[in-house]
């Protein structure tokens, strides 16, 4: 069986050049880090280059780059960092957000119940009302964190960071933003941006997992969730993954090197895939904006079948097709995720069934062809 897959949202495949890189640096490199010797510090040498290349890439500093072991750890850093050491009391966010920000949330409001947290209302296309968020900034003093994600992980609901950004500063609040979704898919000039931290994984675009960044604005001073070492400018101990954090800096060079050509391919395979959809299930519909090319995300497409199946993405499993129901924490699940819930009327929950479309520059028509064709039959 030639397998499919769609779940690109979850992880990618990598690239073969980041392999051959990571394998040239397993192969020829072993020495600690953090010793002294020449073997030590030729293993530095490449952590800092690479450092160097993702800090260029994303138009920031070398000092504001620091290596984790993915985007969940660099959220709940930033998170418990900002509240514990910036003495952030009140959070502002949205029930869309991926699992390790609301997560985070909650068990910092557990321990500490003076911590105010405010859901900002979405209405049934996921978009967030900025006047609201200005409005609510505007009317406490306490010192303030925004957290919300630039590129919804569901269904692609892209975010303008630098309006939130502004309105985050004016009113003299801490912005963070989780972009997993969108860094190595979209240009990020971090260093231009009014915002104070954000995150990505690796795996996101085409680079090896167990491995993350979190960029942190060189006037912030955190401190690390993680202690015993000192690595990471004292923001996060523990010897360094250094094959990796050398296949992360080529896989984002490449991504952004081919940023272009690749949107361009995605982008007309997301809308080939809405034309076929369409045409072939009876009121299908598309989740939030997801299917607004110039609102989301062109590597997401979320969709809302209407029939209830709970097994969906097993049955297409077994048809050779990998893909997702929700987000990857949700897989297996049986319940809508927290996200879905939040933006389909509580009448309609129990009438559809939401399948997330993730694609990348691997994907063709073929894969959407034999998508649609299997939804199809497992319609009757």
């Amino acid at each position: 069986m030639n397998r499919i897959y769609l779940d690109n949202a979850s992880s990618t495949p990598m690239y073969e050049e980041v392999i051959q890189e990571m394998t040239s640096v397993m192969k020829d490199t072993y020495g600690n880090p953090s010793s002294t010797h020449s073997f030590g510090q030729k293993n530095k040498s490449i952590i800092e280059n690479s450092r160097k290349k993702i800090a260029s890439l994303l138009h920031c500093s070398s000092n504001e780059v620091i290596f984790t072991s993915c985007a969940t750890e660099s959220n709940n850093l930033i998170l418990r960092s900002c509240v514990y050491d910036l003495k952030v009391e009140r959070i502002i966010t949205t029930q869309l957000e991926h699992k390790s920000v609301l997560e985070t949330i909650y068990d910092l409001q557990q321990k500490l119940p003076e911590l105010e947290i405010l859901f900002l209302p979405v209405d049934s296309r996921g978009t967030i009302n900025l006047n609201v968020l200005q409005k609510e900034l505007q009317l406490s003093s306490k010192k303030t964190l925004v957290s919300l994600m630039h590129g919804n992980n569901e269904f692609g609901n892209l975010i303008d960071l630098m309006k939130v950004g502004e309105l985050c500063h004016e009113n003299k609040a801490l912005f963070h933003s989780d972009a997993v979704q969108t860094i190595g898919h979209l240009p990020i000039n971090f260093g231009e941006i009014p915002i104070d931290f954000m995150c990505a994984s690796a795996h996101k675009f085409h680079g090896p997992k167990g491995i993350g960044i979190a960029l942190i604005k060189s006037k912030h001073h955190l401190k690390s969730t993680i202690t015993g070492g000192g690595q990471e400018n004292n923001h996060r101990s523990g010897t360094e993954n250094v094959y990796a954090i050398a296949g992360m800096a080529r896989a984002l060079e490449l991504s952004i090197q081919n940023l272009d050509e690749n949107r361009r391919k995605v982008e007309q395979l997301k809308k080939y895939a809405i034309d076929q959809l369409e045409e072939s299930i009876p009121n299908v519909q598309f989740t939030a904006q997801s299917s607004d090319l110039s609102n989301s995300l062109y590597t997401i497409l979320n969709i809302l079948l209407p029939f209830k199946n709970n097994m969906l993405s097993f049955q297409l499993d077994m048809k050779g097709i990998s893909i997702s129901q929700g987000s990857a924490c949700n897989s297996g699940a049986v319940k809508l995720s927290n996200a879905i819930k939040n933006i389909v009327p509580k009448s309609e929950q129990n009438k559809i069934t939401p399948l997330r479309i993730s694609f990348s520059s691997f994907n063709t028509t073929k894969d959407v062809d034999s998508l649609v064709f299997a939804l199809v039959e497992l319609m009757v």
